[in-house]
């Protein structure tokens, strides 16, 4: 059973960092990995991938200079590092996994993933 387990969710003040981090029982065969967020009442966002390879990144613009996405292919774990923390950015976050393939043309939209987390939650207070 394949499993994409996130955990470092919490609740920060505006201003914050908090960091994420996922592991995935594909990991060695994904190729790359990503993160997603989703608020209430919101659609589901795209904000970082990673190749996992050649350590390739890409940021959606909502986030760029403020997160960073990371790898520890020792560990299979991918992180997500978020600075400058704003309320505009509570959601649950989600990291996913592909099942092998080629960085695809637009690694931040979700059907490039065929696999998902549960989701941590993430509270920015102003």
């Amino acid at each position: 059973q394949v499993q994409v387990v996130e955990s470092g969710g919490g609740s920060v003040q505006a201003g914050g960092s908090l960091r994420l981090s996922c592991t995935a029982s594909v990991y060695t065969v994904a190729n790359y990995m990503g993160w997603f967020r989703q608020a209430p009442g919101k659609e589901r966002e795209g904000i970082a991938a990673i190749y996992t390879g050649s350590g390739n990144t890409i940021y959606a613009d909502s986030v760029k200079g403020r997160f960073t996405i990371s790898r520890d292919n020792a560990k299979n774990t991918v992180y997500l590092q978020m600075d400058s923390l704003k309320p505009e950015d509570t959601a649950m976050y989600y990291c996913a996994a592909p099942y092998g393939g080629r960085w695809p043309t637009r690694p931040l939209i979700g059907l490039n993933y065929e696999y998902w987390g549960q989701g941590t939650q993430v509270t920015v207070s102003s």
